[in-house]
Order: C-alpha cells, then structure tokens, then sequence
C-alpha cells in the first residue's frame, strides 16, 4: 500500500493533525514563524536596571522618570521607557532586527522645561539624530531601519544646557525582530592605553613656576622634578632667609618682609644631563599663584582614615613622581576629629578639651607630629572643617570656635582649609547671599591675621554663585557645584557648568568642579571595596584634559596605594599638566560646540601666547574632526604639538584635521609661526 497516497487522501483527523504539527517543529523548526506579536520586543521589557543615568537610579518601565504616566504633549502613552539625561543604552542584536519604531519626546511633568536630543548608533555607525526635545513641543515618531546590526546603542543627551528637568520619554519603543530578542547589556569595556611617554632619565624641571607666600610667613617648596635620581639643585637669586636641600625642597622665611617679586634661576643636574628654569617667589597677600594640586582622602577612604595612611600617601606621592610634577598637598577631609555617634568607638570622644580646643580622634594621636612628616618630604599639609556645630559625616566643627580653631590648624602646621557647609544651614538659611557670605568671610578673615599661610578652599556647591563673591571673602577656590559621584555620568556637564563661570577666574582664585576620580575609588552609596574608575579610558584623557584646560584645582581622590600605570600615565603627563598650571591663568572654556557632529573645542591662551584647545568627541563612534584656525580666533600657520603625546605635529596653515576615538579628546598647545 502506498503510504504517500494513503495519508494524502484520507480525511485529516484531529489527533494527526497534532501528530504532524509536531513532527514539524521537532524536525523542521524553520517551517515554523512567529506571529507578528512575536516577533515584536519592547524596550520596557529589557533589564532596565542595568542603565546609568544623570538622575534618578535607572530609567523606569511604563512611568516617566520620577514615577507618573507617560505623557508627551498631552498624549498619554500605556508604554515606553521614561530617562532622563544623560543616558545610553547598550543593546545587543545579532543581526536579528529589522526596525526599532518610538516615539520621542519631553514629559509634559516638566511642565514645558527640559532640552535634549537622541542619538541611534549601529556597528559603529550614526543611524539618526533626532530633532532637539524640548518641554511641551509635538513628539518625534522614528522608524530605524536595523537589519544586519549587530550593537544598537541609544544615546540621550542634555541639550548642552545641563540636564535639568531633561525627563526624555521613549514611548511605544519597540524592536521587530526575525527571531531571536534583544538583549540590554552594558557598556562595552575598553583596554587602558597609555599616550604619555615615560620621564626621560636626564632632569626636566617642571610647574609650577610660580610660588607665593606672604610676608613674614615660613616658605616651603619642594621643586618638581623628573629624572633619575640623585638630581644636584643649584639656585640663583634665593632670597636672604631661604635654603634648599640636597633633594630640592626650599625652606625658610624671606628676611625682607615687603611685596616683591624674586626670578629664581634653577639648574637642574644628574649623570644624564641638565636642565634650566626660573621659578618666581612672589612675596604677596594673594596664595595659590596657580591652581592648588594634592591627593585628598575621601574618594577612598571615607571615614577609616588615620594618620598613618596619611602618613603612607605622603611617601606615594614622592616615589610614585607625583610630586616631581607638581602635586604638593597632602589633604585630610572629613572625619579627623571626635564625633558623638560613630560605629568606629576610637572616633567618638569629647568635642573639645576644658580650653575649647577641638580635639582630634584616636587616629590621629599628634597633629604636629603629622604635618612634620609631610613638611619633611617637601610637601604641604591640609585639613578640613564646617562653619556648623557639625561636619558632614556628623564629627565636630567649628561653630562658634572658628579663630580657635584656625589658630589651632595654624599650631599644627596645616597649609590648606577645606571648609565644608554641611550643618550650618541650621544656624542661617542658605536663602540669603548674606548668610551664604558670612561663615566664609569670618574664616577668610581669621585666616589672614595668622602668621602661617593656609589656602582658603570654599566647599559649599556653588550656593548664591560663589564665583562672583568667593575671592571678596578670602577664598582661594570654591566649589562650583555638587559632588560629582562615584558614577561620573555627568562629569563632562560638570565641565562645562564650571567653565561658563570662566571670567571670575585667575591667580588666587579658582573655580573648583570637584575632585579627580580616576584609578580605584570607593562607591559612597555602598561604601564596600574600591573599584577602578567607571569611565573608559578615552573617558578619563577628556576628563583630565578639562580640569587642566579649566585652571581647576587638580585633587587626586583614588587610592594612593594602587597606582597602576595608566592611572600614573593621566595624572602625571607634565605638559599636560603645564596647561593648568599656566601663570597666566585663564579658565579655559567651549568655544564650538557642535551638536549636528556631536562634539566641542575649549580653548585656553597660555602666558607665552601660545593657546591650549581640546577637541572633545562626544560621540558613540571615532570621529574625524576638523578644526579651523579662523573659526577659533586664531591667526594661519600654528605649529601644532599633541600633549598627551609630546609630539610635534608639524605647522598646519589655516586648520588641522584629527581622529578622535568615541568618548576621547586630542589637547592641542598651537604656537603661532
């Protein structure tokens, strides 16, 4: 009997028609297609958890990102994810996708406010810039063709206006998909390269070149220097009362107590060679010349801090050649002194002794005997305190015992303040500029009458703009701004914020964006084991490159004992390094900002009439950018030197062209020919 036959013309029963659906999908699983319902995957239905964004823990499923429906221009939307800026999405496809559709837009809660756009990257390609979001203004319906791509990337940006009120929806987001899903993962990680050459053995004497003290006070320098070692120092034109030592820290106190201005000739020699450079000492009232540049504890260590790992990061700082170029300050934050309530019992304690002197805790059995050590390596010694009856971390501060206070840092031989807000909004609002001023000025007062130079460190995040008041009260530098956070999602932002206060800036008076985060760091929100830096490497060139360009205060906050070489190779470059420290000191600041490109150039003019520019992409992919002398303000014919590498790039006339890898920057110094 003809089977083929048979089966072909008996009538089709139900429990055959099983046996062969069967069959088929066990033995020719691709005779079988989803439906249309399944072939569709939508955005809220990925691992959302996994995304970064500037506020707000992660983007939110179906709500906007504070937790409402999804409305956009009066329209509400039952799905979608609501971010907010800054924020990128990492997805995975395998060439599975045909299309990704949503809609775009602001979330009416922002009540007409907020401003950003969204970028869509496949395989290293832009797939589409949509139109600039903004507040109460018709949604944007994209369509993007994804077939054949294999890493989807969504990038929403700030408007490169900050990120305020940036609540972007994507509503209805949805993939189509010929099998497979998509998978949300995050960011592809980067293998650390290193651009700055190492220190050639034969002496370069480094920035800063320019010191001030005032008169009267003790004098302490330690030159910076990179070189083999042992390095012979001869200076000319010391004034009378100063020496220096075989490992060129300068010492003492200048005998002629009136302002004046002594060019310091330094030669510089070892087995290898020799170098020559003048340093200034300016006998003035004005401190901190040039932007301060130190380590401070708190990225790491929090509240376990002691003496002796101050102590330890002090000896890191000379054997890891920081302090060859340029880092002076050794800074205890918070946590130093006693606190009624801590879970470490050797830092609880009585505030202060029978005298009213504040009183350090158990790890820090002797103050003098600390700043000695620090004094002895050529370096300078910083503390922290709060103008309120508490300090962030809930230990003692300075309210009402202000001059004794900075009497008594004086007495322990401390050479810089941080003085943090924290608790004295319960002694004054911080609604009135005259009660943001008048902590600030009582200390910046205190601290002019002593016989010992402390520099002034404003830390109260940018309250009643800071920038315009912080030198009148005695300030050195002051935050201008929040916390940047472990995460450093925003830090380019921060960047930015920071520069646009460019003109209130310049010798003894810095804007301060907050600390440098690079190398391993502890996140505050879980205070567990430190971790490396989030950002990529690219990420990190930027983000050295703008505090430089910015004249900001350079404050290491990583871990001193794990600098590994890259770490090293960002902190320690000294022509990158020369760009802050320029005596000119001009805040570098964007001039071009390019959104169609996504990407800007800062520009800084040096003292020997060079100018610094960075040229930040801050795209998803490499870019090719252009830059045109004429369009910068400069003049035709710049000798063009890459500073991370210390390369020459030869004398290009009327512009310069450069690669620039996603995330990256190429710092320029241009010298006109």
């Amino acid at each position: 009997m003809n089977i083929k036959t048979n089966i072909k013309n008996a009538p089709i029963h139900f429990p055959l028609l099983l046996l062969l659906s069967t069959f088929s999908i066990i033995f020719f699983p691709a005779l079988i297609t989803h439906s249309d319902e399944n072939n569709t995957y939508y955005l809220d239905d990925l691992n959302l958890s996994i995304v970064k964004q500037g506020w707000g823990e992660h983007p939110k499923k179906n709500l906007s990102c504070v937790g409402n429906p999804i409305k956009i221009n009066g329209t509400t939307y039952q799905r979608g994810v609501g971010t907010h800026a800054n924020a990128t999405f990492y997805i995975l496809l395998d060439g599975s996708a045909s299309k990704f559709e949503a809609i775009l837009g602001i979330d009416d809660e922002t009540e007409g406010n907020g401003s950003a756009f969204i970028r869509f990257y496949g395989d290293n390609k832009l797939l589409h810039t949509s139109q600039t979001l903004t507040g109460n203004k018709p949604p944007e319906k994209v369509s993007i063709n994804l077939e054949g791509i294999s890493n989807f990337i969504i990038s929403i940006i700030d408007a490169y206006d900050g990120i305020s009120f940036d609540h972007v929806d994507l509503a209805d987001a949805v993939f189509t998909m010929a099998h497979g899903k998509p998978e949300l993962t995050t960011r592809p990680k980067e293998k650390p390269y290193i651009l700055t050459p190492s220190p050639a053995p034969s002496p370069r004497i480094n920035s800063p070149r320019v010191i001030a003290v005032r008169p009267g006070s003790p004098f302490l320098f330690r030159i910076p220097c990179t070189g083999e070692r042992p390095i012979q120092f001869h200076l000319e034109g010391l004034p009378e009362g100063l020496t220096v030592n075989s490992e060129g820290i300068i010492t003492g106190t200048i005998k002629n107590r009136t302002p004046d201005t002594y060019p310091i000739q330094i030669t510089a020699t070892n087995n290898h060679g020799k170098d020559q450079n003048t340093l200034k000492i300016v006998v003035s009232e004005t401190l901190a010349l040039t932007p301060p540049m130190g380590w401070n504890h708190w990225y790491i260590h929090y509240d376990k801090i002691t003496a002796d790992i101050i102590k330890q990061s002090a000896d890191l700082m000379i054997t890891s050649g920081m302090a060859d170029v340029g880092y002076q300050y050794v800074n205890i934050d918070d946590c130093w002194a006693n606190a009624k309530e801590h879970h470490d019992p050797m830092r609880v304690g009585p505030e202060r002794n029978e005298n009213g002197d504040i009183l350090p805790n158990k790890h820090f059995p002797n103050m003098k005997d600390l700043t000695d050590y620090i004094h002895s390596k050529g370096l300078r010694a910083g503390i922290y305190s709060s103008p309120g009856p508490q300090t962030c971390a809930g230990f003692t501060g300075s309210y009402q015992h202000e001059e004794q206070d900075a009497k008594k840092f004086a007495e322990w031989g401390f050479d810089f303040l941080k003085y943090d807000w924290c608790s004295y909004s319960k002694i004054l609002s911080p609604k009135k500029i005259e009660n943001l001023k008048k902590p600030y000025q009582q200390m910046g007062d205190i601290l002019k009458k002593l016989d010992r130079d402390i520099v002034f460190n404003l830390c109260q995040y940018g309250m009643g703009a800071v920038w315009k008041w912080g030198k009148e009260v005695g300030g050195n530098s002051w935050r201008t701004a929040g916390d940047l956070g472990y995460e450093l999602l925003q830090y380019h932002d921060v960047a930015r914020r920071n520069a646009s206060h460019w003109e209130y800036t310049g010798p003894g008076a810095w804007n301060d964006p907050d600390y440098l985060l690079i190398g391993y760091i502890v996140d505050p929100t879980t205070m567990g084991e430190p971790k490396p830096c989030p950002l990529t490497p690219s990420e990190q060139y930027s983000y050295m490159s703008l505090w430089c360009l910015m004249a900001s205060p350079l404050f290491f906050s990583g871990d001193m004992t794990r600098l590994d070489e890259f770490t090293l190779n960002i902190l320690c470059n000294p022509e990158v390094i020369e760009i802050n420290q320029d005596p000119m000191g001009i805040q570098g600041h964007p001039i071009i900002i390019n959104k169609e490109q996504n990407y800007e150039i800062w520009i800084k003019p040096l003292s020997d009439r060079s100018t610094a520019i960075g040229i930040f992409n801050l795209d998803e992919i490499e870019q090719n950018i252009a830059v045109q002398w004429n369009e910068i303000g400069l003049s035709e014919n710049q000798k063009v030197r890459d500073l991370w590498r210390q390369t020459d790039l030869g004398t290009h006339n009327k512009s310069f062209t450069t690669s620039i890898p996603r995330r990256g920057v190429a710092l320029l110094k241009l010298t006109p020919i």
